[in-house]
C-alpha cells in the first residue's frame, strides 16, 4: 500500500521519509506498535491520504437543528438573536439532549475528535439548563469542550462575574464573551481576563461579528498583551477586519500575533448573515484569512451555526467549512497549506497538543481515498479511521 501525507501535517518532514508529491509526501506506511512512524520509499501509485482527526473549534450544539420550528427566518445578526431567543421556550432537557447529540454524532461522523460548543448563558448568573446538558454529554464524549457565551454587559457586572465564574471553572468550562458594540467593553475585558487568570481558564470570544466600524479585537489583544496572558485565546468571526484600512489592519494583526491569539473564521454563518441588502449582497462576510496568516496570526475554520436562526443550512463538518472558506477568500491550491486550520492549529487553539501524522497512534489518524488535497477538502470522499484502513 502507498499513501500520501500532507507535508503541513508532519512535524519533521525531513526525517519522516517518503518522496515529494505536490504538497504531500508519498510512500509506504511504516507502522510499529500501532503507530505511524515513517514513510518507506514508494512502490507504486498512492491509494489514499492520511491525516490527523479533525477539530471542530466553534459550534453551537444548544441551538443546532431548530430550523424546523422557526418558521420564516432570514435577516441580520440582531434578527437571528431575537428569533433564536424565542425558540428557547422549547429548550427542555430532552430537546437539548436530542439536538446536541445529533450535532455531536454528525461532527464525529465527519472525522472530529475534538469539539468546542458555545453555550448561551443568558442574563442570569446561574448556569442554564443547556450548560448542564452539555456537561452531561461531555462525560460521554471526552473531546467535547463547553464555552460559556456571555454578553460583554454581563462581564462588566462584578456581581454577575463572581456568581457565574466559579460554576464554569468547576465544570471544566471555557470563559467566553460576545463582544460587538457593547458599552463598558474595557471593564468587561478586565473582568474576564482576571477571572481566567484566577481560575486558569482559556478564553474564547465572539468578536466584531459584522461588517462595519467595530474594534473589539484590538481591545482584546491590548488586554492580552498588557496582562501577559498565557493561556489560549480564540477569537471567532472578526469580520470587521474587512473594513479596516491597510494601516489599521497591520497594527491590529501585529497585536494579535504578539498576544498569541488565534482567529477562527466562520464563513457559513457570516456569509449568510453579513452584508445583507434588498437584493444580492456584494460584500463578503468573512475575515482576512490570508492576511492574518501572513502577519503571523494562526487562522482556523469552524462550522458555527447549523440549521438554526443564524443559518438554516450548514453542517458539523470542518471540511465543508474550509471548502467554503476557500471559495469565499480565494484560498488557492496547494490546499494542503490550509489543512492545519481544521487539524493541528485548531487543536492548539483549544489547548490540546497538536497531533501530527509522524509518530501518531492509528486511532488518532484518518484516511481518505483521494490523491490530491483539493479532493480531500472538497468532502466528496468519506473519511475512515486509520485503524480500519491501514491494518
Amino acid at each position: 500500500m502507498n499513501v500520501l501525507v500532507p507535508r503541513q501535517l508532519v512535524d519533521d518532514a525531513n526525517a519522516f521519509g517518503g518522496a515529494p508529491w505536490d504538497d504531500c509526501l508519498h510512500g509506504a506506511p511504516v507502522i510499529r506498535d500501532r503507530k505511524f512512524v515513517a514513510l518507506a520509499p514508494p512502490t507504486g501509485a498512492p491509494q489514499r491520504m492520511v491525516l490527523p482527526r479533525l477539530v471542530e473549534p466553534h459550534c453551537h450544539l444548544d441551538k443546532c437543528h431548530t430550523i424546523h420550528r422557526l418558521g420564516q427566518v432570514g435577516g441580520n445578526l440582531r434578527h437571528a438573536i431575537t428569533r433564536q431567543f424565542e425558540d428557547k421556550a422549547h429548550w427542555t432537557e430532552d430537546d437539548l439532549r436530542a439536538r446536541a447529540s445529533k450535532g455531536l454524532a454528525e461532527a464525529q461522523a465527519n472525522g472530529c475528535h475534538l469539539i468546542r460548543s458555545h453555550v448561551d448563558w443568558g442574563t442570569d448568573p446561574a448556569p442554564p439548563l443547556s450548560w448542564h446538558v452539555l456537561c452531561d454529554l461531555a462525560t460521554e464524549t471526552p473531546g467535547l469542550q463547553r464555552a460559556a457565551l456571555i454578553g460583554a454587559n454581563q462581564w462588566a457586572d462584578p456581581a454577575f462575574v463572581s456568581a457565574a465564574v466559579p460554576t464554569i471553572a468547576a465544570t471544566g468550562g471555557v470563559l467566553g464573551a460576545f463582544v460587538l458594540d457593547h458599552d463598558h467593553i474595557e471593564t468587561a475585558l478586565e473582568h474576564i481576563f482576571d477571572a481566567a487568570v484566577q481560575h486558569g481558564l482559556m478564553l474564547d470570544f465572539h468578536v466584531d461579528e459584522g461588517l462595519g466600524d467595530f474594534n473589539g479585537l484590538e481591545a482584546i489583544a491590548d488586554r492580552a498583551i498588557a496582562t501577559g496572558f498565557e493561556a489560549p485565546i480564540l477569537c471567532g468571526h472578526a469580520v470587521s477586519l474587512m473594513d479596516r484600512t491597510e494601516t489599521d489592519f497591520a497594527r491590529i494583526a501585529d497585536k494579535c500575533a504578539r498576544a498569541g491569539m488565534t482567529i477562527c473564521a466562520l464563513p457559513v454563518t457570516n456569509l449568510y448573515l453579513q452584508g445583507r441588502v434588498e437584493g444580492t449582497p456584494d460584500r463578503r462576510g468573512i475575515t482576512r484569512l490570508r492576511e492574518l496568516r501572513a502577519a503571523g496570526v494562526p487562522v482556523i475554520v469552524g462550522s458555527d451555526n447549523v440549521a438554526d436562526a443564524f443559518c438554516p443550512l450548514g453542517a458539523h463538518d470542518p471540511r465543508a467549512a474550509l471548502a467554503l472558506g476557500c471559495v469565499t477568500a480565494h484560498l488557492d491550491p496547494p490546499l494542503g497549506d490550509w489543512l492545519s486550520a481544521i487539524t493541528t492549529d485548531a487543536a492548539a487553539a483549544l489547548g490540546h497538543r497538536p497531533v501530527t501524522v509522524d509518530g501518531a497512534a492509528l486511532g488518532d489518524l484518518l484516511t481518505c481515498d483521494v490523491t490530491h488535497t483539493a479532493d480531500l477538502v472538497s468532502g466528496r470522499t468519506p473519511l475512515v479511521s486509520a485503524e480500519e484502513s491501514l491494518t
